[in-house]
């Protein structure tokens, strides 16, 4: 099956500047991107995107493809890299046989340009989810003259200089004679039609910009980066083309307790030096209220407590994540004459020898700064 033209792949003109074509590259291969779009043939259409903007993003490449398009100079010659004379196979073609180069024709139908929109979340609003209505600016078509561009009572004429092609050919002398290549009418800029009185509205756009009013529904278990797609709520189309789709990409600020990790929620909960040796019964925070959880005697810091089902909900449908509890033993910083001799005792007890002036550690630390 032949290939499109690039510039159609990617939706401009021959004359597309490089931020032009990076541009609708970005756009298109947000759209088609197959961990975004679930379409069958989303994948391929990815790739042909992809193939098209390497292309057209490099000078060299571009030139051989403005050139030649997408069939091989040396292809049937040897290998001897025929010059041309800067014209290519294409307009051989339509010289000799009558083809019409494959162009896209200006006035066709084309998407709208796809819009991204940064939605910042609190922690447990992304955890349960919920319904927002956002404003986001977009082109619109313009009431006034129906998109045309024309003041109301009159329309576009047809350009003179391309004949409503949006195309020029130029006329060039190559081994085989004179051949005829294509460029994008600088009169109409390629659109095939020019305007004599502009609408007051647009300025002759035939597009607005206006703020469009957006309900959202946020799914619940929703994490930071993630992006949602709202079909149909971009940019205005071209020529009467589909609109573009709005992505969502998800902020969510950081929790001062909870710490997500995948669909589990984190935290740490600190318990006393007597709680960890004789064990306790302690109320731990949760996302949807409070939870008892049994510490037994001789719990070590750093233990792990795992409360199923207790976590985020997951956003694709599988099921929900736990919340894990990493339990902190402190050690306390001051004692009472009572406690003091209580702990030595215990000590003694544990066969254990405290000697009370005995170096810190932060003491031999700062011997071994001095170089001592």
């Amino acid at each position: 099956m032949s290939k499109r033209d690039f510039y159609e792949v990617l939706g401009v003109s021959e004359g597309a500047s490089g931020d032009e074509i990076k541009k609708a590259y970005r756009k298109l291969a947000r759209k088609y991107h197959p961990d975004v779009n679930k379409e069958s043939d989303a994948e391929d259409k990815f790739k042909e995107v992809k193939e098209a903007y390497d292309t057209l993003s490099d000078p060299q490449k571009k030139a051989h493809y403005d050139q030649f398009g997408h069939t091989d100079p040396n292809q049937g010659f040897g290998g001897g890299g025929a010059d041309f004379g800067g014209s290519g196979f294409g307009d051989i073609f339509d010289m000799f046989f009558g083809g019409g180069g494959g162009r896209r024709d200006p006035n066709a139908p084309r998407q709208g340009a796809d819009l991204q929109y940064t939605m910042t979340l609190e922690f447990k609003e992304a955890i349960f989810g919920k319904e927002e209505e956002i404003e986001i600016p977009r082109e619109e078509s313009c009431n006034t003259c129906s998109g045309s561009g024309a003041k109301p009572g009159t329309s576009p004429d047809t350009c003179n200089r391309c004949g409503g092609s949006g195309q020029l050919n130029v006329e060039q002398n190559t081994p085989f004679g004179r051949v005829v290549n294509r460029r994008v009418c600088d009169t109409c800029e390629g659109k095939g039609q020019t305007i004599k009185d502009k609408c007051t509205t647009c300025g002759g756009d035939g597009r607005v910009q206006k703020r469009k009013k957006v309900r959202v529904n946020i799914p619940a278990g929703i994490d930071h980066g993630q992006q949602m797609r709202q079909a149909g709520q971009g940019e205005a189309g071209v020529n009467g083309g589909p609109p573009g789709d709005l992505y969502i990409v998800i902020n969510v600020k950081p929790h001062e307790f909870f710490e997500r990790d995948g669909d589990d929620i984190r935290c740490e909960m600190p318990l006393t030096f007597t709680q960890a040796a004789l064990g306790d019964e302690i109320e731990v925070p949760a996302l949807s209220g409070k939870v008892k959880i049994k510490v037994p005697a001789g719990t070590q810091s750093g233990r792990q407590f795992r409360l199923r089902g207790k976590g985020a909900r997951n956003v694709h449908g599988r099921g929900t994540g736990d919340q894990i509890i990493t339990v902190r033993v402190i050690t306390p910083t001051k004692l009472t004459d009572k406690q003091r001799t209580l702990l030595k005792e215990f000590a003694e007890e544990s066969g254990e020898t405290v000697d009370e002036h005995s170096d810190s550690f932060f003491d031999k630390v700062k011997r071994a700064f001095r170089g001592d």
